[in-house]
């Protein structure tokens, strides 16, 4: 059973010549206690499936098309202040730079608190202890000292320990991170990750892991999401994908990460870059830069299809579609 269903998703920009279509019929779900990773390079629309689903999605930016559903229950068409509640009480949100997530105007103590009194039925005392044990179980030492403390006291990495706190403070089955780690020494990284596994693990949270960097992918992932251009280029177990990549945008991806065990002088490299919203090519958007394209490429768009282990949108695959 799927804990988070995203079918059809569609997010649009009104333009002064037109409208931008960003992220173009979108489908995956997650499982309790399962990490969906997303990657892909700048601009393929990782952030703004994260932000869709959240329901913080920056104007004019609409859901245009499509259902977000999480357990059962459609929630991209609430009205605002129901989705405020659904966002606290059953979505954690972890974003990449933790100052922008804390105000530093009060206490982190008292921003746990008054998140979980609006979201849980409890009293201030209650509220204290359950943030310090939300601080205890995210790695932060002195709990009972730091509660009081201000976001400035802390470090990057501490910083990024309250926001996850704030993001568990009132036990959400879906947690999205976007970036959790980028701003973070790669020590830091490492502590962070095993923290979302622990979460997974001991609370049965779904997480979807929006990133760029395939070594935490591998890390931290069960099934990865790669985006290419506003839609899925491939979806499947994290090490099919890493290992036997179906899609060429995957496999350039993979040749791109350099290798300890190989001696070279120059890194592999995706030529061209991703188009801009309003020059999407024709058929698939990877035909221009794509080394194995061929005359279907660029005429019609594949949809996700049978590869093997995984789901690639690829006409190199259509055969075994066929086939199957």
């Amino acid at each position: 059973m799927s804990l988070l269903q995203v079918k059809n998703l569609i997010v649009e920009f009104p333009h002064r010549r037109g409208t931008l279509r960003a992220l173009d019929d979108i489908s995956f779900d997650i499982a309790p206690g399962e990490i969906l990773g997303v990657v892909g390079e700048s601009g393929a629309g990782k952030s703004l499936t994260g932000a869709s689903i959240i329901g913080l999605l920056e104007p004019p930016g609409r859901v245009a098309g499509g259902e977000i559903i999480l357990e059962g229950r459609r929630i991209d068409n609430l009205p605002h202040e129901q989705m405020r509640h659904v966002r606290g009480r059953h979505i954690g949100a972890i974003f990449q730079d933790p100052l922008t997530s804390l105000n530093p105007l009060y206490s982190v103590g008292r921003q746990l608190v008054e998140t979980i009194q609006t979201h849980l039925p409890m009293n201030a005392a209650e509220a204290r202890q359950r943030a310090i044990d939300l601080l205890k179980d995210t790695g932060i030492p002195a709990a009972e000292q730091r509660i009081d403390h201000y976001p400035h006291q802390f470090s990057g990495g501490m910083r990024q320990r309250v926001v996850i706190a704030l993001a568990l403070a009132a036990e959400p089955k879906l947690i999205v991170a976007d970036e959790p780690t980028t701003a973070l020494d790669v020590s830091i990284q490492a502590q962070i990750i095993q923290l979302l596994k622990k979460v997974c693990q001991e609370r049965g949270a779904a997480v979807m892991l929006i990133t760029h960097d395939m070594g935490v992918i591998a890390e931290t992932c069960d099934r990865v999401a790669v985006m290419y251009a506003g839609r899925i280029a491939e979806i499947g177990p994290v090490h099919e994908v890493i290992n036997h990549p179906a899609h060429p945008y995957t496999a350039g991806l993979m040749a791109a990460i350099p290798d300890m065990e190989v001696d070279r002088e120059q890194l592999n490299q995706i030529d061209g870059a991703m188009p801009r919203l309003n020059a999407i090519p024709r058929g698939c958007a990877f035909n221009p830069r794509c080394p194995k394209v061929f005359d279907r490429c660029r005429v019609e768009r594949p949809e996700l299809m049978d590869a093997g282990p995984t789901r690639a949108a690829c006409w190199l695959h259509v055969q075994q579609e066929v086939m199957a």
